[in-house]
């Protein structure tokens, strides 16, 4: 991981697979985040990311049974917030294929296949990691512009 300074802040969570604790999760990231006092698009950004992150564990890691999710994030001297998703599920067993677009393992249940395009899509830096039959780690990265430094190159 390329050195983004001093670490200022860092939370770490565990919470049940169930769905209601997907919004739990986006809304605690938030919360941490909020004390970069980020502007709305990267909060947005980082919450959906969150979001997609989550809910694969829930639907994919899990399926058909609840296990732990572990949530931890961490906020650096450069604005930089780094959240690392683990589960200890099924595991990937073609990474590239299920972080292409539209891929599901799950097309009888409506779902879009877009979490990791989402993810890419709007954090600066995605890796994910997994291990058939021990589970799956997404790391993703953002440099987050706070409304104080957005004023200042605007004045």
């Amino acid at each position: 991981m390329k050195s983004h300074g001093a670490i200022m802040n860092e939370m770490k969570m565990t919470f049940p697979s169930l769905s209601e604790n997907e919004r739990f999760a986006r809304m605690a990231v938030s919360g941490f985040l909020s004390q970069l006092n980020p502007q709305i698009n990267d909060l947005s950004d980082v919450k959906t990311a969150v979001s997609e992150a989550v809910t694969n564990c829930i639907v994919h890691a899990y399926r058909d049974t609840v296990g732990k999710i572990d949530l931890s994030a961490k906020i650096f001297a450069d604005g930089t917030i780094y959240i690392r998703i683990k589960d200890s599920g099924c595991g990937i067993a073609n990474i590239p294929q299920a972080m292409e677009p539209l891929f599901t393992t799950a097309p009888d249940e409506e779902r879009a296949g877009l979490g990791f395009a989402i993810m890419e899509s709007f954090m600066d830096k995605l890796r994910v990691n997994s291990r058939l039959g021990k589970g799956t780690t997404v790391v993703m990265s953002k440099r987050i512009q706070t409304k104080h430094a957005a004023a200042k190159a605007d004045g």
